[in-house]
């Protein structure tokens, strides 16, 4: 029953970062539902491969390279999922940072 309930947060919050940047927009809140779900599994799967394949350009940049992994996912995401829009890179490079301080805010606020 948690991952339910992280499923919700997860598309709330997907909801809010489309929501704030014009660049990122759902067709349908469904669609939002359906996104959070792929993200999540991508996160899952992909993300820590990765992490691995990039660790030495992660540790040349101090870090920053996990920015453009997030946001590579993030667009990813925007390309599997019919009704999730990206538009470019760089608006995934903000939104995935704008996405990790909202579910962390979300979180918070609904987490026991």
């Amino acid at each position: 029953m948690r991952w339910l309930w992280h499923w919700v947060l997860s598309a709330v919050s997907l909801l809010i970062v489309a929501w704030l940047f014009d660049a990122i927009w759902f067709d349908s809140v469904a669609a939002a539902f359906i996104a959070a779900l792929v993200l999540g599994f991508i996160n899952m799967i992909i993300r820590p491969i990765l992490q691995l394949l990039a660790l030495p350009i992660t540790i040349l940049t101090l870090g920053l390279f996990a920015l453009v992994i997030n946001a590579l996912l993030l667009m990813l995401t925007g390309n599997i999922v019919p009704g999730f829009h990206v538009e470019g890179f760089f608006a995934a490079f903000f939104a995935s940072i704008v996405l990790a301080i909202v579910q962390w805010i979300v979180y918070g606020i609904f987490e026991d």
